[in-house]
């Protein structure tokens, strides 16, 4: 059964279609990877399902619910998750106290109980030791007293992840997540990737450029041009097509086969 689905998603910038009548739908349990040329409209298929752009025609559902006419705050609320949309929400805070936000927010109710002190603080130790705990899987832990405006780009990006992980979404979209990270940062988020993955309850959307971590992760690869759904299939008969390989893919899927 799909969890999320796209039907006919299309986006017009006055006579440019960057998204062209994409019909897709993504099964709970499976990762699926999104790859194509730059400006073939991976990143604004991205945008149009988590609501950041407003399609010209088309819909999105998250297991049957339409989302098309809400906005990113309410899709998140419906369980649909993308890293970049829950980057710095507090700059000024530490690293702890954004997580812990994140984590309280994914549990609403739970935490208006009216002013007993025990449940407050009950709440509030429970609060911080899932956040520590988060942190601690993206090997953030040493500076949960940071705060987020002083962290470089590689912990930025961690953060993504935990903030993500905190809301604890039905779907994962994560868009080039290891972009700009070092050699030595890039396995934790992969890592953490891998993890999630296990969890079959969840579906995951990625958008990446390196076809070594596409072929190791993903159960399934879409490729997009110029905003069309061109290819959609198991990860090894996707790279290895000829118009993929030639048209799509260029020649990072031919460096990926030659690091095999």
């Amino acid at each position: 059964m799909s969890a999320l689905a796209t039907q006919d998603l299309t986006i017009r910038f006055g006579g440019h279609v960057a998204v062209n009548a994409v019909t897709c739908a993504f099964a709970q349990g499976t990762l699926t990877a999104i790859v194509g040329p730059n400006g073939a409209g991976k990143t604004t298929y991205f945008n149009l399902i988590s609501g950041q752009l407003k399609a010209t025609a088309g819909r999105v559902s998250l297991h049957g619910q339409d989302l098309t006419g809400l906005p990113p705050s309410a899709r998140t609320r419906a369980g649909l998750g993308r890293a970049f949309q829950l980057t710095n929400l507090f700059p000024h805070l530490s690293v702890l106290e954004n997580v812990r936000l994140a984590v309280q927010a994914a549990q609403p109710g739970r935490h208006r109980r009216g002013l007993n002190l025990w449940s407050i603080w009950s709440d509030h130790a429970a609060l911080t030791a899932r956040a520590q705990g988060i942190l601690h899987a993206v090997a953030l832990a040493d500076r949960q007293d940071m705060p987020v405006a002083s962290l470089p780009h590689g912990d930025q990006r961690k953060l993504e992840v935990a903030l993500l992980m905190a809301l604890d979404p039905q779907v994962y979209m994560f868009d080039e997540p290891t972009a700009g990270m070092g050699h030595d940062e890039a396995p934790v988020i992969l890592d953490l990737i891998r993890a999630l993955k296990k969890d079959k309850t969840k579906t995951i959307l990625l958008v990446e450029h390196k076809m070594d971590v596409v072929r190791e992760l993903a159960d399934r690869i879409i490729v997009l041009h110029n905003g069309v759904l061109v290819a959609d299939g198991e990860p090894a008969a996707v790279i290895a097509s000829p118009i993929v390989q030639q048209a799509y893919l260029g020649t990072a899927a031919s460096a990926a086969e030659a690091e095999a």
